[in-house]
């Protein structure tokens, strides 16, 4: 079958979200064929290229984000008059506070979405006219009308022409030639990487040709627009706009998407509050290559059992303030006790100046003796230092995560894969991927973090017991292996609940008259009409059919 890959600045380029799991799918789906269309965030981005793709991956389509492609597309009268109707019902349904917000309020959303689409199909493109005073003023009739919510009544012009800005780029993918039959109208399936901009795209080619669409959420785009629009100075009717923009857009995705697949519960939970239909949810988790852990993972005892280990990227939702607070209960108790803090990419430099002055007050250098030199017990260092990432788990006993906000925990993962014991904060899918193989305490608790740490550290036939459980586990959900079965199941299983909407040929080129079930040219769930379990009076499992051999045949 032929797949197409919705990514948002990740696959296939070097760096971004979602590259890694993207890769491992398509490499490990040689029978398919994938179509990738990417969007990308940044020039650095595109600069760096990506590298060698599998034979399976036969076409890159690529778009950016982060500038536009702008022809000189020039609307007429008529194309004017249709932009400023869809985009009025676009603002006017992101002005509606959410108290009133219902079915009609959805399908007018859906509706002034596709209609600037179709525009955008008609004419060539719309940056021009999204960045236009039309924009401006249409945002500013639906914040002044009567029934508004109140935050954006309170929008001035500089805000006005920040959220047009805004929705000028989220609705870039509007403008791209992606939804022709020779592109995605071509694919059996599109499968978005992620929601938001990578499933738009999805959306359009689902309205324009039919292509059913597969969304996965490793964490939820929703979510993290809005925790990374409460950390900036963004004025709140500005926030108020483009948080009701993306609330929609994950609405309409979940509403519109065949399947969806959340990487945990908690994306899971969250995929329900914000309109996904339970029956289309199936959490699928990430898979992580063990291989590159098993040395490790096969010798428990190879850690340091006076050394805690943190491995992460450094930034204030892990929490390392509490982490090093912790660490001074205790070396109170056990003064002996080490802790590596090992940064994995790009961190907050201020971030990580401000907990390297806290561990240099609340640790002063240590000496053995008179004529020793001082060390201090907290020791900060970057995942580049080790031959690999296991390697870094090796160092320590007892693996730590302190976060106050997380998603899919891959270091815990990573941790579990190596064979340690874990102590946790209960964030995010924490307690679904621990699963009771791991100490889990309350964020910003410092002392919960202490006991639990010193309950493992004492305790050598405890952290044994819990690192081998941990391991089996993961090696049991989290894998690679896994991960790829399971979309593999979901990929036929969609297809064969679609519609067929293109012929099936040979190597020559010739038509394959029985490649597909004849009900499958007629929309409906045909293949639900089969009997899911064995009739009643079938005395064994079903057998399959002997291949005749060529004298058999010729009889």
């Amino acid at each position: 079958m032929r797949i197409g890959l919705l990514t948002e600045g990740g696959y296939p380029y070097l760096n971004g979200e979602a590259r890694l799991w993207c890769d491992r799918l398509v490499r490990g789906l040689g029978q398919h064929e994938f179509d990738v269309y990417a969007l990308s965030r940044s020039r650095r981005q595109e600069d760096e290229g990506w590298p060698p793709l599998p034979p399976q991956a036969t076409r890159v389509r690529t778009a950016p984000l982060w500038t536009v492609e702008d022809h000189g597309t020039v609307l007429g009268r008529r194309a004017r008059r249709r932009f400023a109707e869809h985009y009025g019902d676009l603002a006017t349904v992101l002005t509606t506070p959410a108290l009133q917000a219902s079915a009609s309020q959805a399908d007018r959303f859906a509706s002034a979405l596709y209609g600037l689409a179709e525009l955008a199909r008609d004419t060539g493109g719309l940056p021009t006219a999204l960045r236009s005073e039309t924009a401006v003023r249409a945002l500013e009739r639906a914040c002044r009308a009567p029934g508004a919510r109140r935050t954006v009544r309170a929008a001035r012009v500089p805000d006005l022409l920040a959220v047009a800005a805004r929705l000028e780029r989220a609705l870039r993918p509007l403008s791209l030639d992606w939804y022709e039959d020779d592109a995605l109208g071509a694919v059996d399936l599109c499968h978005a990487a992620s929601g938001g901009p990578a499933a738009l795209p999805g959306l359009l080619a689902r309205h324009f040709t039919g292509v059913p669409l597969l969304v996965t959420e490793y964490g939820v785009r929703l979510r993290a627009h809005h925790l990374a629009s409460g950390a900036g100075d963004t004025a709140p009717a500005v926030r108020a706009l483009l948080a009701a923009y993306h609330g929609r857009l994950a609405a309409e995705t979940y509403r519109q998407a065949a399947c969806v697949t959340p990487g945990n519960g908690h994306a899971r939970r969250w995929q329900e509050r914000c309109g996904a239909d339970r029956a289309k949810l199936r959490t699928v988790y990430p898979g992580m290559d063990a291989a590159p852990f098993a040395e490790v993972g096969e010798a428990p005892h190879s850690g340091d059992p006076g050394t805690l280990v943190w491995v992460g990227q450094v930034e204030p939702a892990k929490d390392l303030v509490s982490l090093l607070h912790a660490f001074t209960e205790i070396r109170r108790t056990e003064p002996r006790t080490r802790l590596r803090i090992i940064s994995t990419g790009t961190e907050d430099a201020a971030y990580l100046a401000h907990c390297q002055a806290l561990a240099a007050h609340l640790f002063p250098d240590e000496a053995e003796g008179r004529h020793a030199v001082g060390d201090n017990p907290v020791a900060f260092e970057a995942i580049g230092e080790f031959p690999g990432p296991a390697d870094a788990y090796a160092t320590g006993a007892v693996s730590v995560l302190s976060s106050v906000v997380e998603g899919f925990p891959v270091g815990l993962v990573e941790a579990m894969l190596c064979g340690r014991a874990t102590v946790s904060t209960d964030v995010g899918a924490v307690l679904e991927v621990i699963g009771g193989t791991g100490l889990v305490v309350p964020p910003r608790n410092p002392r919960a973090l202490a006991e639990a740490c010193l309950d493992l550290l004492r305790d050598a036939g405890r952290r044994e017991r819990l690192g081998a459980a941990a391991r089996a586990r993961a090696l049991e959900l989290f894998t690679v292996e896994q991960n790829i079965a399971a979309f593999h199941g979901i990929y036929l299983d969609i297809v064969s609940h679609s519609p067929v909407r293109r012929v099936v040929v040979d190597a020559t080129g010739e038509p394959l008259p029985f490649a597909v079930p004849a009900e499958a040219h007629l929309p409906g769930r045909w293949t639900d009409r089969t009997p899911r379990t064995a009739p009643s009076w079938a005395p064994g499992p079903p057998v399959r059919a002997t291949p005749l051999t060529a004298t058999e045949g010729a009889r």
